[in-house]
């Protein structure tokens, strides 16, 4: 473990108490019944211990879009071709992708890195380059990538977060681009959480039933050749990850070192997670999950993390998007809290 990682984790903290005390007294005084809005409320509870703010301000937001490529392409696991990667980087850079239309939507800046696309790129503006290799391994083979990798991708994405803190940062999105991904993230929830490779895996970008089976039949494989140790995160990672994943793992370690609020997207998202709180226990508390994506990882990703996702509307596109109409509900529950009149401030009356 480098001495940066190291030293994130070290500096993850618990929930403030004391601001998600002030701010459910604060939800109880408002000129409504108690609970009325429901989940909304105790999220913005939860903001306010993220932050260690009783009255959390959500201005600066931000989502963090990684884009790899997997080796395991080379199996015929998914129904698009891996040069769709690297296309959809230029898509999110030129603002015409599902993320830029929702970011815009919410006021979010979109973060686009790459992690290890293979062909890589020329300097290009708004790209930021973080790869760690061209793709990685084909892991029905052999390892995704070596352990110093697997740690150089989540320091990546701590990084990330740095800079982008030093810019005005509120709270973070994740999201993701990569051909195969959904290949690692079963592999990876299926070596975590000990379920069956069946019922963690999905049909990705829409391969059919003969597809769905071999694909099965990969990660299976997978998982026979590389053993990798569900008591060690990175160990998980180095075998069966993507650096997207591992760079997502990063950025919600970092974030949390920052006390900002992290909301997971889909799938990625969620084997990122159960890299990242395999590492820091303490991080779990600083996620906010968006929403249950319909790939069928993502529901015991989420089951396993004890995260209630927002929202459940049948995506799966990734990229963030499930992410930026998470922000959105964050960003109201918290205006909630800080801009809803007091009974007494009303002057309404109260319960009897």
């Amino acid at each position: 473990m480098s001495e940066t990682l190291a030293r994130t984790l070290e500096a993850i903290r618990p929930l403030d108490n004391g601001a998600m005390k002030a701010a459910r007294l604060r939800q109880d005084t408002l000129t409504k019944p108690q609970g009325s809005l429901g989940r909304l409320e105790e999220l913005a509870i939860k903001i306010a211990g993220i932050k260690g703010e009783p009255l959390p301000k959500l201005e600066h937001k931000a989502i963090v879009t990684m884009a790899a490529d997997h080796g395991v392409v080379a199996e015929g696991v998914s129904a698009y071709p891996q040069e769709v990667t690297r296309q959809m980087v230029y898509n999110f850079l030129n603002g015409g992708a599902g993320i830029n239309v929702l970011a815009r939507h919410i006021g979010a800046r979109v973060i686009v890195v790459d992690m290890g696309v293979v062909s890589g790129f020329e300097p290009c503006p708004g790209l930021i380059c973080r790869m760690i290799d061209f793709g990685t391994g084909n892991i029905a083979k052999g390892p995704a990538m070596t352990r110093q990798q697997a740690v150089e991708a989540i320091s990546a994405g701590v990084e990330i977060i740095k800079v982008e803190v030093a810019k005005g940062l509120d709270i973070v999105g994740t999201g993701d681009m990569g051909i195969g991904n959904t290949t690692a993230s079963s592999a990876i929830c299926a070596a975590i959480t000990g379920e069956p490779v069946e019922k963690v895996t999905g049909r990705g970008t829409g391969v059919d039933d003969k597809q769905l089976a071999h694909k099965i039949r990969v990660i299976r494989q997978a998982l026979a050749v590389n053993q990798p140790d569900p008591k060690d995160p990175l160990d998980v990672l180095a075998k069966v990850g993507g650096f997207e994943i591992g760079g997502l793992a990063g950025v919600i370690l970092g974030a949390a070192t920052y006390r900002i609020p992290i909301v997971l997207d889909g799938f990625i998202s969620g084997a990122a997670a159960l890299i990242a709180t395999g590492l820091s226990p303490l991080a779990k508390d600083y996620l906010i999950a968006a929403h249950n994506s319909t790939e069928a990882g993502h529901r015991i990703s989420l089951e396993y993390l004890e995260l209630a996702p927002l929202l459940d509307l049948q995506m799966r596109l990734g990229e963030g998007t499930g992410a930026a109409l998470g922000i959105f509900l964050a960003e109201a529950a918290v205006k909630i809290l800080s801009q809803m009149a007091t009974f007494d401030e009303a002057r309404v009356s109260k319960k009897s």
